[in-house]
């Protein structure tokens, strides 16, 4: 992987209350200013998997609002992203739109009274599956990064866990001791 193709994820700095509060997408913070576009968004409504149910403290099988999109960095694939939230809570609001407005999906779970404070993240490699390989233009034998993160309110109810694999993520951590 060439610098070119890098996605520097600077994992605290990203999730800064100040960026999407203020209208900018948490994903902008890793673009460093170079052309970021998403493509092939879709939002539907799904059982939830046993394992994001128990996350979102659902029954198993609750509906979820499930947000697929693929990011693309200076016009190639980096990163394939699924976020899934309790349909209950974000049914009839911007969060199912394609386009759920200035600061994305943190922004209006704000306005929705349930605003993301904490966040946890978990960090693993896997191999891609065909489809993923594919949407992300990957060579044979290409891993990917997967990082989950749920999106918790002050009081630690779970609202969103977010799904994100890609090859192109460098993990930065900068941090006092």
């Amino acid at each position: 992987m060439t610098s070119g193709t890098e996605l520097r994820r600077r994992g605290i700095a990203r999730l800064a209350r100040e960026g999407w509060t203020g209208g900018r997408s948490v994903w902008e913070t890793d673009a460093e200013g170079r052309e970021v576009a998403v493509d092939g968004v879709t939002v539907t409504e799904e059982p939830a998997p046993g394992d994001i149910a128990r996350v979102l403290d659902l029954p198993a099988g609750a509906p979820v609002c499930v947000r697929s999109r693929r990011y693309l960095l200076d016009g190639g694939p980096v990163l394939l992203a699924v976020s899934r939230l309790p349909a209950e809570l974000v049914r009839g609001t911007a969060v199912t739109r394609p386009d759920s407005g200035p600061g994305g999906i943190y922004a209006r779970l704000a306005e929705l009274g349930v605003e993301p404070t904490r966040f946890r993240e978990e960090v693993r490699s896997r191999m891609p599956s065909r489809e993923e390989s594919e949407r992300l233009a990957l060579g044979a034998g290409t891993p990917v990064m997967l990082v989950r993160r749920t999106a918790c309110t002050p009081e630690g109810r779970a609202v969103e866990v977010n799904d994100m694999d890609s090859a192109a993520y460098v993990l930065e951590y900068d941090f006092g001791a």
